[in-house]
This record gives structure tokens, sequence and C-alpha cells, in this order.
């Protein structure tokens, strides 16, 4: 039987990796003041306390910031995971990572719903976005033992990021701070994906003693 969603404990944030001018930290304060699509490279190396052309060095464009603040919270999702528990199911594991994710989003809300929604609305950006994801998600799949290589694991992880993706526009308009709409929808899809490998394993091993 499935476990309910119950909230864990905060999630120690993400280690700094540099100053408090650290320019993804720049990119972020700045696209929670406006839209994503209005902040300017010049406005986050000023923010940062740079010049332009060294922030360039560094980052190529406004999006290669934003793919080196989701380098940041893999690292830290990652660097949280506890050893795997003896008997605990992987969807358990799932459900947890993915919390645990989200939780490290939360002082970034207004910035990730600012980026989000620019995102959806330019298709080459969105389509970059998701292939990331993919990969953030093959992270979470390889931590909690489900595997994310080969054909079949390549199908996980883009299951899991369906999953997450819709669970991360389900909290940008969740106001309860406990999360309870976002973690009831999150175990919700979680418990269908279950399902859904059961029966797909199922329909495969009757095929295997059938041939």
């Amino acid at each position: 039987m499935a476990r309910r969603a119950t909230r864990r404990r905060s999630t120690p944030r993400p280690r700094r990796r540099a100053t408090a001018r650290d320019p993804i930290d720049a990119a972020l304060a700045l696209a929670a003041a406006k839209p994503w699509r209005d902040v300017t490279f010049v406005e986050i190396a000023a923010r940062a306390g740079t010049d332009e052309a060294a922030l360039r060095r560094a980052y190529r464009s406004k999006w290669a910031i934003v793919d080196a603040f989701v380098q940041r919270i893999d690292d830290a999702v990652a660097g949280g995971t506890a050893p795997e528990a003896d008997g605990e199911p992987i969807r358990d594991r799932l459900l947890d990572a993915l919390l645990r994710r989200i939780d490290l989003l939360a002082p970034h809300k207004a910035a990730v719903a600012s980026i989000a929604r620019d995102t959806a609305m330019m298709p080459p950006a969105a389509l970059c976005a998701s292939l990331r994801t993919v990969r953030s998600m093959a992270r979470i799949l390889d931590g909690a033992g489900a595997g994310a290589r080969g054909p079949f694991g390549l199908l996980r992880a883009k299951a899991l990021t369906a999953i997450y993706l819709s669970s991360l526009w389900v909290w940008l308009n969740d106001d309860d701070p406990e999360m309870a709409r976002t973690m009831a929808y999150l175990d919700r899809r979680l418990n269908e994906a279950e399902r859904l490998v059961r029966l797909c394993e199922g329909i495969g091993a009757r095929r295997t003693r059938q041939a």
C-alpha cells in the first residue's frame, strides 16, 4: 500500500559556491522583481558587482545562468540523499527527492515563477529546459536506486520529468507553506506511475512466458 505523503523536515539550503555577489543570486533577485524576459545581462552584471564582459566570460547567456542554478539545485538534492533504507520502496525515495528539490526552490519561488512563465512561451528555451530536467530526473532515479540508463531508463526519466514539471506548476500556485496541495498532487501522480509500471511489467512477464 502506498505511503501517504508527509511533510519532511526542512532541507539544508545548498551551500553557496561564491560570494554575496554571486551572478546566480543576482539573476534570481532580478527575476523575482520583474519578468525574466525583461532582465538584461547588463543588469545582472551590475547587481553582481562586475562588468558585462567578465560575466559573459563565465556565462554565455542568461539561460546559462539558469542552467548553473539548476545544477546547484541538482547537487544539493544529490548531497541530501540519504543512504537507501532497507525495504523502503523506490516510489517513496522518489517522493522524498522531489519534495526536497521543491524545498530548495522555495526561497526563490518568485524568480522560478518568472523564469518558468517566460520559458513556457519560448519553444527553444522550453525544449532546452525539458532536456535539462530529464538529466536532473535521471540523477534522482539513479540516487533512488531506480536506474536511468538504457532505453527503459530514459523512458523512466522522461516520465518522472512529466510528473515533476506538472507538480512544479501546482506548487507555483500553492500558497500553503506546508504545500499540502502540491504533496497530494505529487503523491497521486507517483501512485499512478507505479500502477502503470506494474501493469507493463505484468504484460512483459506474460509475453515472456508465451514466447
